[in-house]
């Protein structure tokens, strides 16, 4: 007792002479060195891309939840799905952007709430009638066949958006908790030329009261991304907050996502870089609808790059040929950038990468053993529908269908941040200090600098060192006065819940003096094999056990790091460089379904799957 109060005199006697005691620390030094750090130092995972029952094409074909439940689950809580069955996730997210359509927003849930002003258009009387009769699919083909005209039905009933929108913004109000859970405003943009995607997903880096003086810029205003950037800069001046877009599913674009030329035909110019560059930092690499990173066709060397691949056409039936590919897919559009910037100076294809899922369903699951499918027709289900229903290519032949067996149980955005706020995570998506997963909390971290060396590999300061000697994914490495080769750091930790780790790459693209691009993967390390020769010494091995959708980490390791110095390296030339991830395999979704229903897996679906990571490249510059 006596110790105890000695300890509370003291404490309040320092309390009240604060001011007037000089310190007694010799010289500058102090003891605590954290008051002052300020490079991020934690990783967070969320998912950027959620849509509810807003999204008219969710919410009229079988999706129930709407905002509250989409945050509440992605917070941990335990939600009823559409289809009845309970779900929750194994653990829970950091933050989440619900993306809900703009087009024809709050359709369905204000159409249920019998909106009066909805209820007073001549369409909604006519959605209300198929609706009421219990005709659901009539009223599906309703909306759809409105849509297709590209006529907004209810352009002269603004208010009606206005009152979807201030629904969603006030979801996430209630929702946000600054340092506990991050509740992102955003929408989706779904331009769908020729029914060729280029959508985007609209971020702010605010709150309500900036979000509501607004309401969401949609395919029927127009289709050009161009007139997007400028309407964001005007809301920018509206709302006083920040704003970036996400384009995504590249693969679906039928060579229009990383086009050679603007949307108008029109040649590209520096302006044009310089705005494509400002609003769109980063790119979603993976997610439902494919991966986007690479393709076999295009890094035939590369024994990664067929990796859960939609390669068959668009959204709709027309077909996709083979000169579309390299306007597709984020590697061959990196690979171009570096041309353009050292053509003008500027590059509009300078992008950090996230992943995000894509969901129709409300709820954000990417696990292979939690999965509920892109719409809610396809939630866990014994009923064919869940292998068999014709997701991509809708309308065409054989030659163009994507089927729901191929959806992808993907992705996760992974932010590297010092706090789990709006701004805190918004900045790292602007600075692009963001990687992608496919599903897995892999942590991933990656240094470039010219003074770093494989003793540094298990320093305890690893980041500390590595922000105050080098630049970290995402960034620009400036080049070397004395023209040395760039050093890497890296460290990737597997998911704790999850598989060992089989490797860590280093993916180079390169620009020649002839004008031409190249690539080339390195492998860096090696779970449970040695490296020989830039290349793990013989595959990993897989212990999937497809019948009981099981595994073990008998093989691969838990923690992966890797020293690597670019033994090819041209000062002269521009270069990009970003790390790669692979997981051991583990059972794919498909798989689970098999076991769990019953059901017979489709002959040409994968059973398992090698989850992986990528991060944002590090871009070298050459000087002058």
């Amino acid at each position: 007792m006596f110790r105890l109060a000695s300890i509370l005199t003291v404490a309040f006697t320092a309390a009240a002479y604060a001011e007037d005691v000089p310190s007694t620390q010799p010289g500058d030094r102090e003891y605590s060195p954290y008051p002052r750090q300020d490079f991020p130092n934690q990783v967070y995972f969320g998912d950027t891309h959620l849509h509810t029952s807003y999204s008219a094409d969710a919410g009229m074909i079988g999706n129930v939840l709407g905002p509250d439940e989409a945050y509440r689950f992605a917070k941990g809580e335990v939600v009823t799905s559409s289809t009845g069955v309970e779900a929750r996730l194994r653990r829970p997210l950091d933050f989440l952007v619900i993306a809900d359509h703009a087009e024809n927003l709050g359709l369905a849930p204000l159409l249920s709430a019998k909106d009066a002003t909805l209820l007073s258009t001549e369409f909604g009387q006519q959605l209300n009638a198929a609706v009421e009769a219990g005709d659901p699919v009539g009223a599906w083909s309703i909306w759809s066949q409105a849509k297709s005209t590209g006529t907004d039905p209810l352009a002269d009933y603004q208010e009606i958006y206005q009152t979807a929108w201030s629904n969603i913004t006030s979801a996430a109000e209630v929702h946000n908790q600054p340092g506990l859970f991050t509740a992102l405003i955003g929408f989706e943009w779904t331009s769908n030329p020729q029914r060729n995607n280029l959508h985007r997903n609209v971020i702010f880096n605010g709150g309500k009261e900036g979000a509501d003086k607004i309401i969401p810029f949609s395919n029927f205003d127009s289709f050009d991304p161009e007139d997007l950037w400028a309407w964001m800069e005007q809301t920018e001046e509206t709302t006083g907050q920040k704003l970036l877009a996400i384009p995504h599913n590249g693969n679906l674009s039928n060579g229009l996502m990383f086009d050679e030329v603007r949307l108008s035909g029109e040649p590209f110019d520096v302006e044009y870089f310089k705005q494509r560059a400002k609003w769109e930092p980063i790119y979603e690499i993976t997610q439902m609808k494919g991966d986007g990173e690479a393709h076999p066709m295009l890094s035939p060397d590369d024994e990664f790059a067929d990796f859960e691949t939609w390669d068959k056409g668009q959204l709709g039936p027309e077909p996709k040929t083979p000169e579309m590919l390299p306007r597709e897919y984020a590697r061959a559009a990196l690979r171009r950038g570096l041309g353009y910037e050292a053509e003008t100076g500027t590059n509009p294809f300078k992008f950090g990468v996230i992943g995000s899922t894509d969901a129709h369903t409300s709820l954000s699951t990417v696990g292979e053993d939690n999965f509920f499918g892109k719409v809610a027709a396809v939630e866990p289900t014994a009923d064919p529908i869940r292998f068999e229903e014709v997701v991509g290519g809708i309308g065409g032949d054989e030659s163009v269908a994507q089927y729901a067996w191929q959806t992808s149980a993907s992705g996760l955005a992974a932010v590297w941040a010092r706090e789990n706020t709006r701004e805190a995570i918004w900045d790292a998506f602007a600075r692009k200090e963001v990687y992608a997963t496919t599903g897995p909390h892999m942590r991933v971290r990656v240094f470039a600098g010219y003074e770093f060396d494989v003793t540094d590999l298990p320093r305890a300061d690893f980041a500390a060192y590595g922000y105050e000697n080098g630049v970290p994914m995402g960034a620009d490495l400036p080049a070397d006065s004395d023209g040395r080769s760039p050093r890497f750091l890296i460290r990737a930790l597997r998911d704790p819940d999850g598989a060992n780790l089989d490797r860590i790459q280093i993916v180079k693209g390169w620009l020649s003096s002839d004008g031409t691009t190249s690539e080339r993967v390195y492998d860096v390390a090696c779970g449970g094999r040695e490296l020989v020769n830039a290349a793990c010494d013989g595959p990993v091995g897989n212990t999937v056990d497809v019948e009981n959708a099981s595994w073990t980490n008998d093989i691969g390791q838990a923690i992966l790091a890797g020293y690597w110095e670019d033994p090819n390296f041209d000062p002269t030339q521009n270069a990009f460089y970003y790390v790669r991830v692979l997981a051991i395999p583990t059972p794919r979704w498909t798989a689970y379904d098999a076991k769990v229903f019953g059901t017979e897996i489709p002959d040409e679906a994968p059973r398992s799957i090698q989850e992986r990571a990528y991060t944002s490249p590090i871009w070298y510059t050459p000087e002058g």
